[in-house]
């Protein structure tokens, strides 16, 4: 079949692993899809197999089985930003407590909940086909942790504004979380029941083997290029292609190594350490939690328990890396952070040493909109999670693949009125600004 126009987007680079993720290493082996070898065909090819590509193809297979897809994953499912995500499906957003509460800000409120508990539907349907276990999948909440006076301010004003929008929710004191976390460092906490939390890199593996023709999945597959070929795109890869009428490109920040939303996104990383087990015994309260900081770029931490003990994640630091890498430097210089914010929570567990760490990479555009909608004719972004990896690409995935075979919902009008990216300052100023806003922000998180 003879090409129709000039079309062709080529891969500047490929994504890179960025340490190897505790949540990956704390897993059975397991062994990948093969890659693809030779020419292949589908209605819709889905660059990239995290969370927005998985949930993209779980959508299109319950709006339309017989809809053939083709998903191209650079790497090995569950090793990629998917899973060195922390785990928090959250129902609520983050901050509200910033704004006044006008009528402006509810509605961005709303729509922010509407986005969010749509990627905790998918996912709790699919926990009910499947059967996952809590060691994949616990619908049980999440706490926001304070750590000084700023921070309790912030819950407290945060917890007004939930009671206004008729959120549930319950305010802790200093003693009361302590009971949960068996910290005495947090001076305040607040519940909030509606956040899934999953074993990321579990649950990303359970999503992609739970995936069934004509769904094929190709793992160590990278998309060098696609290109318009007929009617359709011809994606090629290292070993074979893909001819597909439809591309969902679901690979994030590396949506601009095609050449798209180049200017408009910055590529930011964030890192996370995990503890050895521990005897459970030296540590009071539950044995599994999951807390976000109470200040933006604060410390996320979360409570593990297994078979051999417990463990402890501690997840702190951003940079702005426009190669979208780190080196391992810049994970050793996070993880004497982490030390540091582990020993001042958990003085009990002296001696206990981290066992992994890692990097995750995350997309942020400068207004806070997914990079998202179609991009080229049938070329149909989901990227731009901005820092919420696990709800925003998987909601922005179920919204790719309802514009991709043209069904309408809420969601899908939802993310039709929101704004473009805009375009960032020229270079060098944007790295001067990114390095300066996340120095500010961790500086203003302080002990949070």
């Amino acid at each position: 079949m003879p090409r129709t126009s000039n079309e062709v987007f080529v891969a500047s680079r490929l994504p890179k692993c960025a340490g190897v993720s505790g949540w990956v290493a704390t897993l059975p082996s397991r062994r990948p899809h093969p890659a693809l070898h030779g020419s292949s065909t589908a209605d819709v090819a889905i660059i990239g197999a995290g969370f927005a590509g998985l949930s993209a193809a779980r959508r299109i297979s319950r709006l339309d089985p017989s809809v053939g897809v083709a998903i191209l994953e650079a790497g090995i499912v569950g090793e990629g930003p998917a899973g060195a995500n922390s785990g928090f499906i959250i129902d609520l957003p983050h901050e509200v407590s910033a704004d006044d509460f006008n009528g402006e800000s509810e509605d961005r409120f709303r729509q922010s909940v509407l986005i969010q508990r749509s990627a905790i539907a998918l996912a709790m349907e699919m926990a009910v086909e499947y059967g996952w276990g809590g060691d994949i999948f616990d619908p049980c909440g999440r706490y926001s942790v304070a750590i000084s006076p700023e921070g309790d301010k912030h819950l407290t004003d945060y917890a007004a504004r939930l009671s206004r929008m008729g959120e549930d929710h319950r305010l802790l004191s200093a003693g009361d979380i302590a009971a949960v976390t068996g910290s005495s460092a947090y001076t305040s906490g607040l519940f909030m029941p509606g956040t899934v939390i999953v074993q990321p890199a579990a649950y990303i593996r359970a999503v992609a083997d739970g995936l069934n023709e004509p769904i094929r999945l190709y793992e160590q597959t990278p998309a060098l290029s696609f290109e318009r070929f007929g009617n359709g795109w011809l994606i090629k890869t290292p070993q074979g292609s893909v001819q597909a009428e439809k591309i969902i490109l679901a690979n994030n920040g590396h949506a601009e190594s095609f050449g798209f939303f180049r200017g408009q996104l910055l590529h930011v990383f964030t890192y996370a350490s995990l503890t050895e087990e521990f005897d459970p015994s030296r540590l009071g309260g539950e044995r599994k939690w999951a807390a976000t900081p109470a200040l933006p770029m604060g410390t996320t931490v979360r409570r593990i328990n297994t078979t051999g003990g417990d463990r402890i994640l501690i997840r702190s630091r951003y940079s702005y890396n426009p190669g979208i890498e780190v080196n391992d430097a810049a994970i050793v210089r996070a993880g004497h952070l982490h030390d540091g914010k582990f020993v001042q929570r958990f003085p009990s567990l002296h001696g206990v040493g981290m066992q992994h760490r890692w990097a995750g990479a995350m997309a942020l555009t400068r207004n806070h909109v997914p990079a998202f909608g179609e991009i080229a004719r049938n070329v149909f972004a989901a990227c731009g999670c901005n820092g919420l990896g696990a709800s925003n690409s998987t909601a922005s995935g179920i919204a790719a693949a309802e514009i991709a075979l043209g069904h309408e919902s809420e969601l899908g009008r939802v993310y039709a009125r929101l704004a473009a990216p805009t375009a960032l300052p020229p270079q060098p100023l944007t790295t001067i600004g990114a390095k300066l806003h996340l120095a500010y922000r961790e500086w203003r998180a302080g002990a949070e």
